[in-house]
């Protein structure tokens, strides 16, 4: 029969030699967890860089640029964007929201319609969307696009208005 101490050695052997094999499969973990991460961060570089791009392109294609006093009517053109690609071009005189892809427009058209600045969690339930903490994350991160887009602006953190623009006629063009 094995005595006490000798059974509570074995245990604690097979306990440390457990810690240690979990320890290296962590290690690996971790290494591994950069390289995706460093992937990650290629990938979504290189979709910001694309979605510039295409802003740009489709920017260019909606109006050409023309004199102030020739400049016709604001008026809706479709903004062309890739599959899955959501393309929100910078604001610019004569753009209207109508470019903007569906959610995109009803956000800046909810923001509009507000008496005052508006938080993330104020928009999702009136886009129709559920309120929960993914759906307003998601929802912050397209309002924080659209003030560095210049069609938003946020003048306090969190709280969102339509950017003012010195040219601006306080129109909001939708569909």
């Amino acid at each position: 029969m094995v005595s006490l101490p000798e059974e509570l050695q074995a245990r604690e052997a097979a306990a440390r030699q457990r810690v240690e094999e979990l320890q290296a499969e962590a290690a690996e973990l971790a290494v591994r967890l950069e390289r995706a991460r460093a992937d990650l961060s290629r990938l979504e570089i290189t979709r910001e860089t694309v979605m510039e791009v295409l802003a740009e392109l489709s920017a260019a294609d909606v109006a050409p640029e023309v004199e102030a006093h020739d400049a016709p009517e604001p008026r809706e053109t479709p903004v062309p964007h890739g599959n899955g690609v959501m393309a929100v071009p910078p604001w610019r005189e004569g753009l209207v929201a109508g470019v903007l892809p569906d959610v995109y427009r009803d956000i800046v058209e909810i923001v509009a319609d507000a008496p005052g600045p508006l938080q993330a969690k104020q928009i999702v339930p009136r886009i129709g969307l559920e309120a929960t903490t993914a759906k307003i994350e998601g929802t912050r991160g397209k309002l924080k696009r659209l003030v560095e887009r210049g069609w938003l602006a946020e003048d306090t953190p969190g709280r969102f208005t339509l950017a003012r623009h010195d040219a601006d006629v306080g129109h909001v063009n939708s569909r």
